[in-house]
């Protein structure tokens, strides 16, 4: 941790995009200040509240420098929690820019929409490129680019791969490919011997039956493959075979692509490429 760095915690009991965009547009007043972004999703808990509070304390004893904490959370009880921090803490329904200027010792620049460009070349950059690699490896095209992917998304056709990763893509410049288990995969009782190399960067997503037969009635109706049976033999499978290779994964019933992409990395821990 860079000494001269300060660092902004976006906090939230849900999936942190709210804040976080909050957080984005205030910081960009102070374009000459250099702040380290961190967001943390789904602070729901006494057991995480703790948690983000001792990497709040770390960082602050790293860098010498006081924290920021953004946030949004509902609940009283997490809020007081965090007020035990050292951290300047900001609450979403506060007044932001005034508490941001005596801290920074300067006043905001006062420029709408500073947030909404691009920032850096590299970032566009990198975004650009991961859309590309998701386009690319969407439903396996590529096994040999998958060595340089994020994470490896897997499940039964339709059950949200393609738009998680291009979400993921898109908002935080992962590397996202997917690879659809077929019936023939299905075969076995273990992973597909192709994904075995990749075994650390694979997530599996897994849906309700009846959903999946809804999605794959409007897609090829009255179908074998929109089946009631076809599609709980599917879902089953895969499960299992997940279970059995103890690949993480999540169920995208009732998950918008925000909330299944922010879940995703938070489970598996992986970390965004742009901010």
């Amino acid at each position: 941790m860079a000494k001269d760095k300060r660092t902004a915690f976006f906090i939230s009991d849900g999936t942190g995009l709210t804040v976080e965009a909050i957080g984005h547009s205030l910081l960009a007043q102070f374009q000459d200040q250099q702040v380290e972004q961190v967001t943390l999703p789904y602070i729901d808990s006494t057991e995480k509240v703790q948690q983000a509070l001792q990497r709040i304390g770390k960082v602050a004893k790293e860098s010498g420098l006081q924290p920021i904490i953004i946030t949004s959370i509902v609940s009283d009880q997490i809020r007081d929690q965090l007020h035990q921090s050292p951290a300047l803490m900001l609450d979403v329904f506060e007044n932001y820019l005034t508490p941001l200027a005596n801290l920074f010792g300067c006043d905001p620049a006062q420029t709408v929409n500073v947030s909404h460009g691009i920032a850096d070349n590299r970032r566009y950059s990198e975004r650009i490129e991961a859309v590309h690699f998701a386009i690319d490896n969407d439903d396996g095209r590529r096994i040999s680019e998958f060595e340089q992917a994020d994470v490896i998304l897997l499940g039964v056709s339709r059950s949200g791969k393609t738009p998680t990763c291009l979400y993921l893509a898109l908002q935080f410049g992962l590397r996202a490919a997917n690879y659809p288990i077929t019936e023939e995969d299905m075969d076995s009782t273990t992973l597909p011997k192709i994904l075995r190399p990749y075994r650390r960067k694979l997530f599996g997503l897994t849906i309700d039956p009846k959903r999946l037969m809804q999605i794959r009635q409007e897609r090829r109706a009255n179908s074998r493959y929109a089946s009631k049976e076809q599609c709980e033999f599917e879902v089953r499978q895969v499960e299992q075979m997940l279970r059995r290779a103890q690949v993480p994964f999540l169920n995208a019933t009732q998950l918008s692509v925000e909330e299944l992409a922010t879940r995703l990395m938070s489970q598996a821990g992986i970390e965004r490429r742009i901010d």
